[in-house]
């Protein structure tokens, strides 16, 4: 698994090789080893699996967890674009959205940093999403911004309207969230 690092302080896309033949395709999506030696530390305390239909728009989600939650995401059928965004006070790179496109089968897994926000875009018929994260979900600490939040700008790539939970559509922009203080704050 080569780990290659995004502008965000902390992200990286994880490439690995995929076995493909007549009966599909194999890939390890995440090594342990291979992200220790790059830096990364990273320990599996839960794992989730999204199934979402084209056009919705999962996120921005965050967490205020004290121990934060780091994720390892994949497409594992489909395709998506991900959507990360540096929300974190402090962080030189405040506010920067950076998106990567994620297919079932192209050997590509993301690595998201404690702090940042996360969200989704179906491309694809449907897809499906599977994550690993550092701190099992904590409901009162798990917040989120409004993705469609024009200050931030997602570039989602839709073929009709977006396809909002209701509490994604409701979520306060990034500046009432800092206003609110209620952003994670950057650690090197």
């Amino acid at each position: 698994m080569n780990l290659v690092p995004r502008a965000i302080p902390g992200l990286y896309v994880l490439e690995s090789p995929v076995f493909g033949d007549e009966r599909g395709f194999f890939r390890e999506w995440f090594k342990a080893p291979d992200a220790e030696a790059a830096g990364v530390s990273f320990t599996v305390r839960q794992a989730n699996l999204s199934l979402s239909a084209r056009d919705v728009v999962r996120g921005l989600h965050y967490s205020l967890a004290p121990e934060g939650q780091a994720k390892v995401v994949t497409c594992a059928a489909g395709s998506l674009d991900d959507v990360i965004v540096d929300v974190r006070v402090g962080s030189p790179t405040f506010g920067r959205v950076e998106v990567v496109t994620l297919e079932a089968g192209d050997g590509r897994s993301v690595y998201l940093p404690v702090g940042v926000a996360h969200g989704f875009c179906v491309t694809s018929e449907q897809a499906v999403l599977t994550y690993l994260l550092s701190s099992p979900f904590n409901a009162p600490l798990e917040l989120e911004v409004n993705p469609l939040d024009p200050a931030i700008a997602v570039p989602w790539r839709l073929s009709g309207e977006p396809v909002l939970s209701a509490k994604d559509a409701a979520a306060p922009s990034l500046a009432q969230r800092l206003a609110a203080d209620e952003l994670p704050r950057f650690a090197q």
